[in-house]
This record gives structure tokens, sequence and C-alpha cells, in this order.
């Protein structure tokens, strides 16, 4: 059975994450969703509701490292995420995605 277009399009938000977290910075989810809009000029722009849950299962799976870490401006506590070792690997042998 194929895959359905929910499907499709969480696999892409996905990828698009693992490109951003590639640039090797631990980014929390407001910064990547920021970094998403600048770099399609504004032309997507991704809600809590599809981001977090996003990380979450990545996280889950492997893909990304999560860790809790203090904001020094607010000193409020967030998640922040990073790519460990495999998918940098990964990464780098599918360069398409």
């Amino acid at each position: 059975m194929g895959k359905t277009k929910k499907d499709q399009l969480l696999g892409k938000l996905d990828l698009l994450v693992l490109r951003i977290l590639s640039s090797g910075e631990s980014m929390h989810g407001y910064a990547i969703a920021e970094r998403i809009e600048q770099l399609s000029e504004n032309v997507l722009q991704v809600g809590e509701g599809s981001l977090y849950p996003a990380l979450h299962r990545m996280d889950e799976s492997g893909w990304i490292r999560s860790e809790w870490a203090h904001r020094i401006t607010t000193g409020e506590r967030v998640t922040t995420g990073s790519l460990p070792p495999d998918a940098v690997n990964w990464l780098t042998n599918n360069p398409n995605g």
C-alpha cells in the first residue's frame, strides 16, 4: 500500500529538519521553525502542531538527539536537538535525501 499524503509531508519535514541540524548547531524547535521560514523565504511555515511531534518522533527513532538546556537570556528550560553521528553519516552519503 502506498504512502498517504500526510506520510509524504511528514517525511519531507523530517528531512528538512535533518538538513537544518546538519550544520552541527544544536537548535530548539522555535529556532528550527525560524530557519525553515528563512531558507524558504517565508514560503514554508511550520506550526508547533507539526514540528514538535516530528521532533519527538525523530528523537524516539534515533535520528536526532534531544537534551534539556537553559536559555541564557530568560533562564527557562528548552529542549535542543542535534544530530547523532549515524544521522550525519547518512546525510553525507545521501545528499539528495
